[in-house]
């Protein structure tokens, strides 16, 4: 049913840690649907456990991204443009916060520790996006991930809660944005899915017990559903939705 929604469509992906990662499964649905693939990897350390899965998906483009390393970022959207010429959907799938900052109560949180989350977790979307929207020439969509905790507290989220907010809310501005160039913004909200970047979170395995038992489906959800969501968002099917935090969750934000 998706095989050709995304025929000729350009997308670049960055956050894929392994084949467990979110955005390993928005790759797999954008391949699946015809979309031609960029794919990054944070480090060399990080590149043996990305590359495989890009090859096999036949990427074009694999890069490194460290959004903390100067001039890396530009570096990858001057090879972007030299190698295709625009982008049509760029998906922003990276998150971080120092462990004792996240495992901490929101109140100690250290202020180089809450800066540097805001830095990778959100500054860095704002930024990429900045970089892709010269060449979304024809339209295009933007998203990232974020998480039920932004709305909502949940238990051991702490640091992570606010930047995740504030991810959001930077969605609903840059939609608002970039609006009259016919580029969409979206924020995915799946409900926990245990990824390498999750694993950090504390008591997580308490987490993902209690929203599979609190989800309407009695279940959770897998990164092929967050990736087939995506792939729907990405494509002309949704060229009158723009702006919205999009729940991929098995129901759990309906639950009190």
């Amino acid at each position: 049913m998706m095989k050709d929604l995304l025929r000729g469509k350009r997308a670049l992906i960055v956050g894929i840690a392994n084949e467990s990662s979110i955005a390993h499964g928005c790759a797999v649905a954008f391949a699946g649907a015809g979309a031609e693939l960029g794919i990054t990897y944070l480090n060399a350390k990080a590149e043996p456990h990305v590359r495989p899965l890009a090859e096999k998906l036949n990427a074009t483009l694999i890069a490194p991204l460290n959004v903390e390393e100067p001039g890396e970022m530009e570096a990858l959207f001057e090879r972007v443009r030299t190698l295709w010429g625009g982008l049509d959907i760029l998906v922003h799938s990276i998150a971080f916060a120092p462990r004792e900052d996240l495992h901490g109560r929101l109140i100690d949180s250290s202020r180089a520790g809450f800066l540097r989350a805001m830095d990778v977790s959100v500054h860095s979307f704002l930024r990429m996006a900045g970089l892709a929207e010269p060449m979304m020439q024809h339209g295009g969509c933007m998203m990232t991930v974020s998480y039920y905790g932004a709305e909502k507290v949940v238990d051991h989220y702490n640091l992570m809660g606010p930047v995740k907010a504030a991810l959001e809310t930077a969605c609903r501005y840059l939609s608002v944005e970039l609006g009259p160039r016919r580029i969409r913004v979206f924020a995915l909200s799946p409900g926990p899915i245990r990824t390498r970047a999750a694993s950090g979170i504390d008591h997580f395995d308490e987490l993902v017990d209690h929203a599979a038992s609190k989800s309407p489906l009695s279940r959770l959800v897998t990164i092929e559903e967050v990736g087939q969501v995506a792939t729907f968002l990405a494509s002309d099917a949704a060229s009158g939705m723009t702006g919205s935090r999009v729940h991929i969750d098995a129901g759990v934000h309906v639950m009190s």
